[in-house]
Parts: structure tokens; C-alpha cells; sequence
């Protein structure tokens, strides 16, 4: 059984063929039960999450993921988000590798994203703006890098010294990158903008997006979290990765559901259905896009797949 750590991980995951691979896995029949979420006490500290998040194909491959979320953990230098894994054979039922589950979301989560970007922002996107400064934020800039010809982007973060330093990690993996102090300003400037954040207020204000804009929400994973307000889903064209996730766990779907400001009819479509083509996505070039993200436990398995086949390659050789 392979063994992959986080550096192992990040190796074997390279954006554009797990990009290519998640695409492939919403055309396909993986199967998702429900996913495990439990809020788990820590004295003295915000809560933490236990995530349980099984999936397969028939005939091919099993997998969970065990992740455990602590928000505080920026406190002791650890990341936030800790976990594993487990591939299994879905012909046999063995064991064939445990991927280090917190680099392998993270690459997963960006991918999907970029995925989503694909049919929803404009082809000739130039500008990018990062809201949030996390573990996220550099993947995401990757990923989406990979799916439109950006050229420039903005860090935005609550604490100025962590966007720029997140800007010079940026620059390092040669992007053009730049930290900003004023999230409105630069928000009206950017063709993509994408959240990452433990926001519980709204961050982006639809009235700073400009036309052809793409709002890509990835934080806020509970319904009592927001990164965008009513006006911005109001003027927006609303997609989700996954309904049945999105409209329980996402607060910047959920809330607006239950106000009355957006209808279930109102989600043009998930992700599995713009890959299969159910729907064409963006219609136009002035067209203001919201994507929605929560994660589904078939790309964590699409990308543990991945991973198992190019680490065993090299390992092979």
C-alpha cells in the first residue's frame, strides 16, 4: 500500500490533469451517500469539524475521507485542515493507498473551481482578485490559471502583512501578483474573483461586480458563514458544485434561500450537468456568473485515484 505525504501529494497532482480528472468523474456514475459532518467542542477554543466523506465507482475504485477542521489551529502553526484518505480496490475491497488528505483537498478544492471556471468565466479573463490568504488562496490562483489567460492578481486579506506575503509566494511560483488594501477597488477591477475565507459577513458586494465578472465562493462552508451579499446573487447567474450539498451547507446559498432572494429553480445548474452539457453555462460576454462550492466527495476520490496512479508510476520506474 502507498503511503503518499503531503510533498508526495502535491507531486502527484498536477492542475491540469486533476482538473481533466474531476471533469471526468461528474460525467461519470461515482456513487456519493450522504457525507458525515460533526461539530466537535474544544475548550476554550472555536469549534471543530469531523468530516467522513465516502465515495466509488462500481467495479473500480472506493474511497473516504476522515478530515478534521480546527479553525484555531493558525495559533499553534498548524494548518487548519488535517486528515487522510483511504483508496481502496473496489473489485477486491484491498487497501492500495492513503493520500494526505489536507493537500489533497486543497488541490482538489482549486481544481473544481477552475473546473467550474471553464464554462462560466469569460475566455478572455485577464484579471484575478483573491479574497482571503490561507492555504487555499495560492492553489486557487494556480488552478485557475490553468483554465483562463490570467495575467495579474490581487491578494486581498484582513491582515495586510499575510497578503503580502501570500503575493510574494505567488511571484515566486511566477505569477504576477500583488497585495491590495482595498477590496472594493479592486473587486470592480477583476474578471475572476475568488473566496476562500471563514467569513461570516458578506465580503463581496454585487454592486462591485462589473459585467462579464465570475464569482467563485469556496469558504463559508457552514450556513452560518457569507462571502457575498444579496445583490451580488440577485445580479448573478447562480451554479453550484452540488445542489443537494450547496443548499444545505453553503450560507451564501442557503441564506438567500430562505429570505426569498434566490429559488431553487434559480440555480441554473450544478457542475455535473455543465460538464454533460445539460447546460451551456455562460450565455454571455456581460453575464455576471456565481459558483458555489461546498466539495463532493467524488472529486476527493477523482484526485486519491490520481495521485495513486502517478505516484505508483514513479515508483515503478
Amino acid at each position: 500500500m502507498l503511503v503518499l505525504n503531503e510533498e508526495q501529494t502535491r507531486a502527484a497532482l498536477p492542475f491540469p490533469e486533476l482538473i481533466d480528472a474531476i471533469e471526468t468523474m461528474f460525467k461519470g456514475d461515482c456513487v456519493m451517500p450522504v457525507r458525515h459532518h460533526h461539530d466537535m467542542e474544544v475548550p476554550g477554543e472555536a469549534n471543530a469539524v469531523m468530516l467522513l466523506m465516502p465515495a466509488w465507482v462500481p467495479g473500480d475504485h472506493i474511497g473516504v475521507k476522515i478530515l478534521n477542521l480546527f479553525p484555531d489551529n493558525h495559533l499553534r502553526a498548524l494548518p487548519t485542515i488535517i486528515g487522510s484518505y483511504l483508496l481502496s480496490s473496489g473489485r477486491t475491497g484491498e487497501m492500495l493507498a492513503i493520500v494526505e488528505g489536507g493537500e489533497l483537498t486543497a488541490r482538489r478544492t482549486a481544481a473544481t473551481s477552475a473546473l467550474a471556471a471553464r464554462y462560466l468565466a469569460r475566455h478572455d479573463a485577464e484579471v484575478m482578485l483573491m479574497a482571503g490568504t490561507g492555504r487555499l488562496s495560492l492553489n486557487l490562483m494556480q488552478a485557475h490559471a490553468v483554465t483562463r489567460p490570467l495575467k495579474r492578481f490581487l491578494i486581498w486579506g484582513r491582515n495586510g502583512e499575510k497578503a503580502e506575503e501570500t503575493a510574494k509566494d505567488a511571484r515566486a511560483l511566477g505569477l504576477d501578483a500583488a497585495a491590495v488594501g482595498d477590496l472594493a477597488t479592486a473587486a470592480r477591477e477583476a474578471d475572476i474573483i475568488s473566496c476562500a475565507t471563514l467569513s461570516s459577513e458578506p465580503l463581496i458586494r454585487g454592486e462591485w461586480l462589473k459585467p462579464g465578472a465570475h464569482l467563485d465562493l469556496v469558504g463559508a462552508f457552514k450556513p452560518s458563514m457569507r462571502e457575498s451579499d444579496d445583490e451580488a446573487v440577485r445580479r448573478s447567474s447562480v451554479f453550484v458544485d452540488a445542489r443537494a450539498g450547496a443548499m444545505k451547507e453553503g450560507g451564501d446559498i442557503v441564506q438567500p434561500l430562505e429570505s426569498g432572494v434566490l429559488t431553487k429553480d434559480g440555480i441554473k445548474a450544478e457542475l455535473a450537468e455543465l460538464v454533460r452539457g445539460k447546460h451551456p453555462g455562460r450565455t454571455g460576454p456581460d453575464e455576471i456568473t456565481l459558483f458555489k462550492s461546498v466539495g463532493a466527495a467524488l472529486e476527493d476520490l477523482a484526485g486519491a485515484i490520481l495521485a495513486y496512479r502517478n505516484a505508483r508510476g514513479q515508483v515503478s520506474r
